[in-house]
């Protein structure tokens, strides 16, 4: 059986705000699976398990560039929140949108080749990356980025610095920008319930059968209960069957509709959104309650 560490008790217990020993023993029982053991906490703890889900796991910036049907919006990330505030940092995050706009460069090792100047650092934007990470002492990366041109108008979202939105659109600008803002605030992930990825599909799924098989219902009406919360859990994430954050009378579906507006794609990013962020003194902590415990026991 693999160990399970005061590290993945505290990783665990921030992504689900569970109890401490309850994410123990979830892991234990998982045998030390991070996705299976989160999956149990869901299912014995129901909503509390979520609740920090999406939480934030490492610092930095997002930030995009727009012109015309072009634009771009790119993640950077740093070690601490009072990096993201350095005005050399936003410089370096700021260009990199605009760069990724205009050149298209076809991953991150390409968009670091690009030629840029800065703080007296280059001839590439990679160069200036490393001479700052010098300068402020700090690590950075450019971590992933979206670039969307061609017949499409372009509409951007930036909920300050954490988290942007992209949205590509035909008709109405501010029923896009509409859009953009509720995709920030919901955080769908795909258009229609038909693109939900598949996997996401399968993981619901067996929580909500795991769920029903501990309601001791008939097997008939536990079966209707799993495809209820399944068909809910689709609803819930496809961005044109949610309710629109400005009017819940309607979907966000029907809102384009009446505004003569169609969405052909979007992409949201959330600063630090799947990053394990260092949790050292936390990590410590639970060790020693761990210990605690099980010198109890």
């Amino acid at each position: 059986m693999a160990a399970i560490t005061a590290s993945m008790v505290a990783e665990l217990r921030a992504k689900t705000d569970a109890p401490m020993m309850e994410c123990k023993k979830a892991l234990t029982e998982a045998e030390g699976d991070m996705a299976k053991a989160e999956e149990l906490l869901r299912v014995k703890l129901g909503t509390k398990a979520g609740k920090a889900a999406s939480r934030v796991t490492a610092e930095g910036v997002v930030t995009s560039f727009v012109s015309g049907t072009t634009g771009a919006m790119i993640e950077v990330n740093c070690e601490t929140d009072f990096v993201t505030k350095n005005d050399s940092f936003l410089a370096l995050a700021n260009a990199a949108a605009k760069l990724v706009a205009e050149h298209n460069p076809a991953d991150i090792a390409a968009l670091g080749a690009l030629p840029y100047s800065q703080d007296g650092f280059g001839p590439t934007l990679e160069e200036v990356r490393k001479g700052l990470i010098g300068k402020i002492g700090e690590n950075m990366s450019f971590r992933r980025f979206k670039r969307a041109a061609g017949a499409a108008k372009i509409a951007n979202y930036l909920h300050g610095t954490r988290i942007g939105v992209l949205v590509e659109y035909e008709g109405d600008e501010t029923a896009a920008k509409d859009v953009a803002m509720h995709v920030a605030a919901m955080k769908p992930v795909s258009l229609t319930s038909a693109e939900v990825p598949a996997e996401l599909i399968e993981k619901e799924r067996s929580v909500a059968a795991a769920k029903a098989v501990e309601s001791g219902k008939p097997a008939d009406i536990a079966t209707k209960m799993v495809e209820g919360s399944v068909q809910k859990y689709l609803k819930e994430v496809s961005l044109f069957n949610q309710s629109f954050v400005k009017n819940d009378k309607q979907t966000v579906e029907q809102m384009l509709k009446a505004a003569g507006t169609t969405v052909s794609a979007f992409t949201l990013y959330v600063v630090g959104e799947g990053i394990e962020k260092k949790v050292d003194d936390f990590a410590a902590e639970v060790a020693a309650q761990v210990a605690a415990a099980q010198a109890a026991a």
